[in-house]
């Protein structure tokens, strides 16, 4: 992990979107830290580049609704994450203070983003059933288990997940459920597969988990799995994918 330990800034990324064409990214919390969403929303400001935030803000606070009422006045706030699979209840998503949380973000249009293992997919299910009108992500896929080439019960518990029309999936952070050193594109294509027919070209989003991703590979490569992946798709199916879903969803 020595290779994150070091200053990532929006210079660096501008670089690397310029390379491959790209002209913005949505750039999304790391820490559950108040100070971190502040910062990024700071960030943003001075950077165009940078189209939106998705932030941290304590859903099972007392306090939420006040949190909410600060940082929906910026204009580049357009959505919410927690690292659920960090913590060690897996149905802590299903909690009563996180779900009166969860509850208000449709009031602000906000998307929130599920960050979760395969494990959590049951408790997710659950959630985004929940709450239909209001917008999820789910952020990398929920990190199946790529290394092994395992589908397993990722596979089923994707699709029922996908049956939800609130929910769309972000096609990042595969790297690192992969062999660091000893992947190849195609070690990606079931995953991609299963996701593709689950969620239709209208609900998925490029993503790269930069600098995340470069334990395990750059972000032109990183990147270049699903768009490698969309070269036999018409246009209008890449055009979604690698930007009007971004838009649409996070209201751009």
């Amino acid at each position: 992990m020595n290779i994150l330990k070091r200053d990532f800034l929006p210079d660096e990324l501008e670089k690397e979107l310029h390379q491959i064409d790209f002209s913005g990214s949505i750039a999304v919390q790391a820490r559950q830290s108040i100070e971190e969403t502040r910062w990024l929303l700071a960030l943003s400001d001075q950077n165009k580049f940078i189209r939106g935030i998705v932030g941290w803000i304590d859903l099972t606070s007392h306090s939420v609704k006040e949190q909410l009422a600060e940082f929906s006045n910026h204009p580049k706030l357009v959505g919410v994450r927690h690292v659920v699979h960090d913590e060690p209840d897996d149905y802590f998503m299903l909690r009563e203070d996180f779900l009166q949380g969860i509850s208000l973000l449709k009031k602000y249009d906000l998307v929130y983003e599920i960050l979760i293992f395969p494990k959590h997919l049951p408790a997710a299910i659950r959630l985004v059933k929940m709450f239909p009108e209001q917008t999820f992500i789910l952020d990398h896929l929920a990190k199946p288990d790529i290394k092994s080439g395992t589908l397993g019960l990722w596979h089923e518990k994707i699709r029922e997940l996908a049956s939800f029309p609130n929910v769309s999936c972000k096609l990042s952070g595969m790297v690192t459920e992969a062999n660091w050193q000893h992947w190849k594109k195609e070690d990606f294509h079931p995953f991609l597969k299963t996701v593709f027919s689950a969620f239709g070209t209208s609900r998925l989003l490029i993503g790269s988990d930069w600098p995340v991703c470069t334990v395990a590979g750059s972000y032109q490569d990183v990147m270049g799995i699903v768009l490698d992946y969309l070269d036999k798709m018409d246009q209008e199916d890449k055009e979604k994918v690698t930007g009007k879903n971004a838009q649409q969803l996070y209201s751009l």
